[in-house]
């Protein structure tokens, strides 16, 4: 099933985030229909670095790309602001595209942006963002290929800002709608409201950000169609690591941390090792091809 198919299914849709060939399998094993590809998350793992507009439009494409050749779940793609003004925006189609992916999420915050949960951002005028959005659909190869328009403006002109800003982006063309940073579950609720059953809605949930955490079932309730839990995988593995050096050094072994680990054969399972060497044997001559 397509992206733009199941996004009309009354079922709300998880997408996990994802930063690399590992985790994108993870998550396709523990049985979800679709993924995210933060920039954040990239940026914190590759680069070591905030969310703040340093990770590149080739370093999201590379990702994207590795991603694409290890699942083939649909993949939602963080394109930033595209990288620039409107024909940046196309480039970072044509190139997310190539590279596999099913829907770009992009923002009117001005470049370098930072992420929507960081206080003083700056946006682009609304018209300028309404040529981004055109620019990027003249430029898609494939129908198919979603346009996610996001609107940072809650915390820089107010809310009823925001929803202008949203009505004007969905008048544009965008498929989907993503108000970023609503600081209330009244102002998530006033969202709803607003665009049900005019456009699907897609909820960003960041563990300690401005947005109450809300679970999935209460947003399918409010009215949202996807919700996105973008930086939680790498929260969750950074967490993990930590102790894990901290226990390498105390302990000089990983015996008391083996608990918490896979072992050798636990991992090549879970990347299915054995069914690529397997695979393998096909062409190399011992089975014969």
């Amino acid at each position: 099933m397509s992206l733009k198919t199941r996004i009309l299914q009354p079922q709300i849709l998880i997408a996990p985030g994802v930063y690399d060939g590992l985790t994108a399998v993870l998550a396709q094993q523990a049985g979800f229909e679709a993924l995210y590809l933060s920039g954040a998350a990239v940026a914190y793992t590759r680069l070591g670095r905030p969310d703040i507009g340093l990770t590149s439009v080739s370093e999201m494409a590379d990702t994207m790309a590795l991603i694409r050749d290890r699942v083939d779940l649909p993949v939602i793609i963080d394109a930033d602001t595209g990288f620039g003004n409107a024909l940046n925006a196309q480039r970072t189609m044509r190139l997310y595209e190539r590279a596999g992916a099913n829907a770009l999420q992009v923002e009117d915050q001005t470049y370098p942006k930072r992420c929507g949960h960081l206080a003083d951002k700056s946006l682009i005028s609304q018209s300028e963002m309404v040529g981004k959005i055109a620019a990027m659909a003249d430029a898609r190869a494939k129908d198919d290929t979603l346009i996610i328009a996001r609107t940072d403006a809650i915390a820089v002109e107010g809310f009823e800002a925001a929803i202008a800003r949203a009505e004007a982006y969905v008048a544009a063309g965008a498929d989907i709608l993503f108000v970023e940073a609503p600081r209330t579950g009244d102002e998530l609720q006033r969202v709803a409201d607003t665009f049900k059953g005019r456009v699907p809605m897609l909820a960003n949930m960041v563990e300690g950000g401005a947005t109450p955490i809300t679970s999935a079932e209460d947003l399918q309730a409010l009215g949202f169609d996807i919700v996105i839990f973008p930086g939680g995988i790498v929260r969750a593995l950074a967490h993990a690591a930590r102790d894990y050096f901290t226990s390498l050094q105390a302990h000089g072994s990983n015996t008391p941390f083996a608990h918490r680990m896979f072992d050798f054969d636990g991992l090549n399972d879970v990347i299915g090792t054995t069914e690529m060497l397997s695979a393998g044997q096909r062409y190399d001559g011992s089975e014969g091809v």
